[in-house]
């Protein structure tokens, strides 16, 4: 497939004139992409196809950071849309690029769900309640640091693989615990196996966690699939990931953001850079207008490196 943008045109319809919507074959994807396909067509009455499509994140089993996390579950998508395999994606958003890609619209950001992390322990045991040394696994560079900033004395241990892979490490005794996305468990309809939720002061999550990317390259469907944007989402996403962007780090960085909207139309937000190690990082907040998203993310930035964040992504240690 090609990665170079194609000429735009009506998207050819599928079987009976379905809009084909592209998705990882996972469980979570294929749970998150049949979210989308059924509010997408109970607001316009289209009916979905949901097409499978194979990323490098699914096939590599090496850690996230050292194939570049950023794009290795988003480019075979992207892929298809511009050959016209597919009319339309879904993203974890979390996963996405920050860089706009030539062609693409990020036509809707969905209603975001629980941006928590959570513990599934076994024993029923919260974090607190782990013996000193247990092994604690997770995916991501961000958590990894957060868990060796909260319990240095805990064995951090990188894993792959789908959620259903990672809480089977708890359950085969092969791990004492694992960390994941509370939104990841809760679409699998499997929130009950958490023994822990952290709240974001507690594990500040990664920029654009719990929300849905929907993007598409025809300008036409763009606006039918705006229907499923929700504005205060995509504001606080915005703010997060224009953070990022700014930072220039990648998914695979030890970098949280979140951002939230208070009932004044007041947007906060805060970034967390850290080292891998856990040993050292930086927490600021900073708060504007939901209608300035993109400021308030380039501030809290800013106000990082100032502090040093550069020097932090880069020590890894």
């Amino acid at each position: 497939m090609s990665g170079t943008p194609a000429d735009q045109g009506s998207p050819a319809p599928g079987p009976g004139g379905a809009l084909r919507l592209g998705t990882r074959a996972s469980a979570l994807a294929l749970a998150q992409s049949g979210m989308v396909a059924e509010a997408l067509t109970a607001a316009t009455g289209r009916s979905v196809e949901l097409v499978h499509v194979t990323t490098y994140g699914d096939t590599s089993r090496e850690a996230l950071s050292v194939i570049g996390g950023t794009g290795v579950f988003v480019n075979a998508l992207r892929d298809a849309l511009y050959a016209d395999e597919i009319d339309f994606a879904v993203h974890s958003l979390k996963d996405l690029p920050t860089a706009a890609p030539e062609g693409l619209h990020l036509a809707a950001v969905t209603e975001r769900a629980a941006v928590n992390d959570a513990l599934v322990a076994r024993d029923g045991l919260k974090l607190a309640d782990l013996p000193a040394g247990a092994k604690v696994g997770t995916g991501a560079a961000r958590r990894m640091a957060l868990l060796r900033m909260i319990r240095p004395d805990l064995e951090v241990v990188p894993i792959r693989g789908n959620v259903d892979t990672r809480v089977k490490h708890v359950s085969s005794g092969t791990l004492d615990a694992v960390v994941v996305a509370l939104a990841g468990l809760q679409r699998l309809g499997r929130a009950e196996e958490a023994t822990e939720v952290f709240g974001p002061d507690v594990m500040l999550p990664s920029p654009g966690q719990g929300a849905l990317a929907v993007e598409c390259r025809d300008d036409e469907l763009a606006g039918v699939l705006a229907v499923l944007d929700a504005p205060l989402t995509r504001a606080a996403v915005v703010a997060e990931r224009t953070m990022l962007a700014v930072l220039e780090a990648g998914c695979s960085a030890p970098v949280g953001g979140h951002a939230v909207v208070s009932d004044d139309n007041v947007l906060s937000l805060t970034g967390l850079v850290a080292t891998v190690s856990g040993s050292r990082g930086l927490r600021l907040s900073d708060s504007g207008a939901v209608s300035e998203p993109e400021a308030l993310g380039r501030r809290v930035a800013e106000a990082l490196l100032a502090e040093g964040a550069a020097e932090l992504m880069e020590a890894g240690a």
